[in-house]
């Protein structure tokens, strides 16, 4: 870079002539970017006392023509003035407006405990669990300890991990709690006291100052050089100024100034209160994969029903049973049919998968939101601090020079005209754009410094260089302002290139700072210099994170589009949307009301979202109805974001994702919490999700296929031979094959390359095939041993006393055979269902195949020295055991040849059905559709609703008081209209006569 030490010549430093008289020329307009004409305030336009208005209405400029009111109606309006309010009117108004907090709502932790058992997969097995213990009374026998035992067992671990998770996301609601000031400064009977911000009420006069957080709603009526941060209502980058009149948010802070207030607004009816009615609306908490987990447990409740009915007339009706003999066969069907350990094995595997995201620095908070990560199909991003840095920088491409001075040259002397302490937000971008803070006063001796100020718009140093001992001035600041002082070379051409660079700028949502310079003669820093110099304009904008691009390419490349949502204006996302190869197909959120303009390319709006890459300007509300939309299309939707307006999106979308540095409110609204700057660690919980996903589904199919395998198998064996089997060995083998597939959780599988979707009519083919398949090995083996001597033939090996065959259908050694054959080949199925192509060429974990391992040694050893009279069981031969696994072995290899056969007929054709009824719902509405067979609603799937859901049903009870997004104009006229709402109560409630 040159240095700018060296002195340069700026210009004729002689007096310019008087110009000749000439028509007076009109003023030019620089049309910055984000500048506007201050609008002036106004009396009210209407009865305020009589405005009733709905919170959806706080939108609709249809019904609301309130823009802004004078101070002196706010003071009317809420029966007040500026020496505060009495203790007893304070007091009548605590009572009538309620506290300025956020209620919460404590859960009982006992009854959220039992509420795991109260779903139909627990009500079957709590009704099996019954039937034990109760029913089984009778015919000189005792209950039936060991089976309830063993079910109550089983629901208990169920029950208890569910309870964990949800009690540590409950958790999460208490940073909701940290949103509001916990105390306030506030003037009572004309004295200023500290109280706690809980009871402020409308009316009251409060004072805050820098680095203070706005305790409540309010309009100023004192303002001393005020900047607030609002960046998480408004998504602007920068600190706001606010004047005499401006409205303050609760949870807003302030960065500069000192200032006072009439509040007008408390507790759950502020600005930042309002966001809870966006938080839950609707109530649709249930999770998809409890939607999932529904829909398998009606298909497992309809063939168990099925087939107990079955039992019921043709054992009781038809073979005449004992009551005693006949629910043993019906306990059977109800212990191994019901998949009571599903919920169990999906939360270790969701759990396991946690903790392996974690070491991608992705914390997740909502378990179950792993599953639906996988099926992702939109990623809906906030821009602000998600896809940019949030951090103000200089655009070195963009740096436009009008003087002697280059690019470099014009930074450093920009950073001379900035704070190196206390700094702002602008100031604080031109000397982080140097890279070494100190060169901002290197070689120079500061004279004088001028702060920015909203009535100069400027910052402006006076220096010594200490090469050459010259005073020297540089100033910086809004574009209109500095162009005024630049009298050494502001010319026609000169004027007009500024304004079309700025214009340049604005269009691309660059803000532009302006840079002059001058020479002081003489030593006095107050006097007069040669006259200023425009030598710059710098672009300021936010810039995109170092891995966003990288991130959308891998997003893009597994099947995900990504949207851009944000509450920034139009040109700022369109630009960052071309620099980060998003796209610039964006649109304003006002769209989302009028729809696609008349004539356009869009036959509905439902269209234009599909086709958009993103949208600007939003409220909150918006980005909520972009996620609903696209949710009624059938896509699973991931919303990322950092600020509190994102909180209510993140809440609805199927998975809500906070990225590092997020605010506590986003944290709490968020499913899964990114520790680690930037976005792509969202590809790899992606990744890691579908692998989770993969695992989920082979248990799935397994699962059923077993469902399918028990109750078949025994209703017919008990059909055709009058076969009875121990209810007891059936939870056996429920145990070791659980404790077997919990291993499944660490699996290895492979990710797949586009969003996974639960094709639950494939599941349940492949299940049905299995069990069939399966059950047919088992008739096959006690036929033979009941009907012929074959095994007595071939090896020698007898049954029960000596017996050849099992002349006795009920004989203990046929019962334990039956144990073991059906307990080896269950399991060996997993192998199976986790492979796409042969078993054996997709390797397992150790941890499964060693499980599996360990399960058939159990199983062999019971068979061969299990004498257990209670359940009728007697210890086999080894002959016998290992014909068994011989048996299972021969049994198991035509088991890939039936996934094959499956695959090309079946499944081919239910998936070319589900792609023809997708693509003739497209062509119908012409909006194209991903629906999925797993998005139809489930007779049951409110019972199996998402425990976790706790979170939101307490964040919206707590309020939700949160931050949302809102420009400012808006966020003006909604302050009218909280005045107008406070002064309709306290009119029906009035202090004082006539008031």
């Amino acid at each position: 870079m040159s240095d700018p030490q060296v002195e340069k010549e700026a210009g004729s430093t002689e007096p310019a002539q008087a110009p000749a008289p000439a028509p007076e020329k009109k003023k030019r307009e620089y049309k910055d970017f984000g500048h506007d004409e201050d609008e002036k305030p106004t009396h009210a336009k209407v009865d305020m006392s009589q405005i009733q208005l709905k919170a959806e209405d706080l939108y609709d400029k249809e019904k609301v023509d309130l823009e802004t009111i004078v101070v002196d109606d706010v003071f009317k309006l809420l029966q007040c003035d500026e020496n505060g309010l009495t203790d007893e009117e304070a007091n009548r108004r605590l009572e009538l407006f309620g506290p300025n907090k956020l209620e919460n709502e404590e859960q009982n932790p006992f009854l959220q405990f039992l509420s795991f058992m109260w779903n139909p997969l627990s009500w079957v097995m709590e009704a099996a669990a019954l039937v034990a213990i109760a029913l089984s009374n009778g015919e000189h026998r005792p209950p039936d300890w060991e089976d309830f035992v063993g079910i109550v067992t089983l629901l208990l671990i169920n029950s208890a991990i569910g309870f964990y998770e949800e009690r540590n996301a409950g958790n999460a609601v208490k940073a909701l709690m940290d949103s509001l000031a916990p105390k306030a400064k506030v003037k009572r009977a004309g004295q200023w006291r500290e109280i706690e911000s809980a009871n402020l009420v409308p009316g009251d006069m409060i004072s805050f100052k820098i680095g203070d957080i706005v305790p409540a709603d309010c309009r100023l009526t004192e303002a001393i050089n005020v900047s607030i941060d609002q960046a998480a209502l408004t998504g602007e980058s920068l600190p706001q100024s606010k004047k005499l009149g401006d409205q303050c948010f609760s949870g807003s802070t302030c960065k500069q100034g000192e200032a006072e207030g009439v509040v007008i607004s408390t507790g759950p009816n502020t600005f930042f209160g309002r966001a809870a009615n966006l938080v839950g609306q609707d109530d649709d908490t249930t999770g998809h994969l409890q939607k999932i987990l529904a829909q398998i447990g009606s298909f497992c409740l309809v063939v168990i029903g099925i087939f107990v009915l079955a039992e019921i007339f043709c054992l009781y009706a038809g073979f005449r049973y004992s009551y005693r003999r006949g629910l043993d066969n019906i306990l059977v069907l109800l212990i191994g049919g019901i998949p009571i350990a599903m919920p169990t094995v999906l939360s270790v595997t969701l759990a396991v998968g946690a903790q392996q995201l974690a070491k991608y620095k992705a914390i997740v908070t909502r378990i179950t939101a792993i599953e639906e990560l996988a099926a992702v199909t939109i990623l809906c991003s906030d821009k602000t601090g998600t896809l940019t840095t949030n951090k103000l920088t200089i655009d070195r491409d963009t740096i436009r020079t009008y003087g002697p001075f280059s690019a470099e040259d014009v930074v450093l002397l920009a950073a001379y005209a900035s704070r190196t302490e206390n700094q702002d937000a602008i100031d604080q971008c031109v000397v982080g754009a140097l890279g070494d803070a100190s060169r901002a006063r290197a070689g120079i001796k500061l004279l004088d410094f001028k702060p920015f100020n909203p009535v100069d718009k400027r910052t402006e140093i006076t220096y010594r260089e200490e090469s050459t001992g010259k005073l020297k001035r540089v100033t910086k600041g809004m574009t209109g302002i500095i162009i005024e002082l630049c009298t050494r070379n502001k010319t026609e051409e000169l004027e007009s290139r500024l304004e079309a660079d700025v214009e340049e700028f604005a269009q691309r949502g660059l803000r532009a700072l302006a840079v002059a310079y001058e020479e002081v003669d003489g030593d006095d820093p107050e006097g007069e210099g040669n006259g200023f110099e425009l030598i710059g304009l710098l672009a300021i904008f936010d810039p995109p994170r170092d891995d966003t691009k990288q991130t959308i390419d891998d997003a893009l490349a597994l099947g995900v589009k990504v949207k851009m949502v944000t509450g920034d204006q139009l040109a700022i996302a369109k630009e960052t949307g071309r620099r980060l190869g998003l796209g610039d197909h964006m649109y304003p959120a006002k769209v989302l009301k009028d729809g696609p303009e008349p004539g356009s390319r869009f036959k509905n709006l439902d269209e234009m979202i599909l086709d958009a890459d993103g949208f600007a300007g939003v409220f909150p509300e918006h980005k909520y109805e972009i996620v609903k939309r696209l949710q009624a299309l059938g896509h699973l939707c991931a919303m990322t974001g950092d600020g509190a307006n994102d909180a209510p999106a993140l809440s609805r979308a199927n998975v809500g994702i906070a990225v590092e540095g997020a605010t506590d409110a986003a944290r709490s609204a968020a499913d899964i919490v990114l520790t680690e700057p930037g976005l792509s660690t969202i590809v790899h919980a992606i990744r890691g999700s579908r692998i989770i996903f993969q695992r989920m589904r082979n248990y799935a199919i397994y699962a059923c296929a077993v469902t399918i395998r028990i109750v078949v198998c025994f209703s017919i064996l008990a059909f055709a031979f009058k076969f009875d089997f121990p209810p007891f060995m059936v939870l056996i083998i429920a145990l070791l094959n659980d404790g077997t597939i919990m291993t499944l959780s660490v699996d290895r599988v492979l990710p797949s390359n586009s969003p996974d979707s639960w094709d639950l009519a494939e599941i349940f083919a492949f299940a049905l095939a299995y069990g069939l398949y399966l059950t047919l090995s088992t008739i096959a083996l006690v036929a033979i041993a009941i009907r012929t001597t074959w095994f007595y033939d071939k090896f020698g090996v007898t049954l029960h006393n000596g017996a050849h065959q099992a002349l006795d259908h009920n004989d203990p050694q046929l019962h334990t055979i039956v144990y073991l054959q059906v307990a080896i080949i269950s399991q060996a199925l997993i192998f199976v269902t986790r492979s796409h192509g042969f078993f054996f060429m997709e390797r397992p974990s150790v941890a499964l195949f060693a499980a599996f391992c360990l399960a058939q040694l159990v199983s062999s050893i019971i068979a061969a020295y299990g004498n257990w009279g209670f359940t009728n069981i007697e210890a086999v031969s080894g002959g016998w055991i290992g014909i068994v696994w011989v048996w299972d072995i021969v049994w198991f290899f035509p088991l890939d040849l039936i996934k094959f056969a499956m695959k090309a007929t079946i499944i081919k054709s239910l998936r070319a059905r589900h792609n023809a009824a997708v693509a003739a719902q497209t062509a119908e509405s012409g909006v194209p559709m991903t629906r999925t067979t797993s998005r139809a609603a489930s007779v049951h799937e409110s019972l199996y609703s998402n425990r976790v859901s706790f979170l939101r049903r307490a964040a919206r009870k707590v309020g939700f008081g949160q931050k949302i997004s809102m420009k400012p104009e808006e966020l003006q006229r909604f302050s009218s209209i909280q005045a107008a709402r406070t002064g309709s109560v306290l009119a029906r409630h009035p202090s004082r006569p006539n008031a």
